[in-house]
């Protein structure tokens, strides 16, 4: 069975961009990146050359897991958020949003138990409290 056909070439590419742009900052070839990618317990690479190829040319390829995503952090000296983040954007959708403050996490987490009314009253006290960005 052939996984890479049943992939449609993601819309968005927050991954592909990503690699492309900090690969070619750190000056490596595709090889590079490949050879940096190597898994200290086989020694073989995590992620083959014609996989970040196609990934940085924006084809269809099979979503990476969290081995790879690690591997292709440490290769191209990102932190592995950073990786993570623009993988769930890429290829599921998911738009993170990080705070640094302890009090924004737990808003957030608390949003998600209020009711639909809670939150429209919320938004209406920060929307008050807050300066317009």
């Amino acid at each position: 069975m052939n996984l890479m056909a049943e992939h449609d070439a993601p819309a968005r590419t927050d991954l592909s961009d990503l690699v492309r742009a900090r690969r070619q900052e750190l000056r490596l070839s595709l090889r590079a990146v490949q050879d940096r990618t190597v898994d200290p317990a086989s020694g073989e690479p995590l992620l083959k050359y014609s996989w970040i190829d196609r990934l940085e040319k924006g084809q269809p390829v099979i979503p990476p897991q969290y081995p790879q995503l690690r591997a292709l952090a440490t290769a191209l000296q990102l932190p592995l958020a950073k990786i993570q983040d623009a993988a769930g954007a890429q290829f599921f959708g998911i738009d993170t949003v990080w705070a640094e403050s302890h009090e924004a996490r737990a808003l957030v987490r608390r949003a998600d138990r209020m009711t639909p009314e809670q939150l429209r009253q919320l938004m209406r006290l920060i929307d008050t409290l807050s300066p317009p960005e």
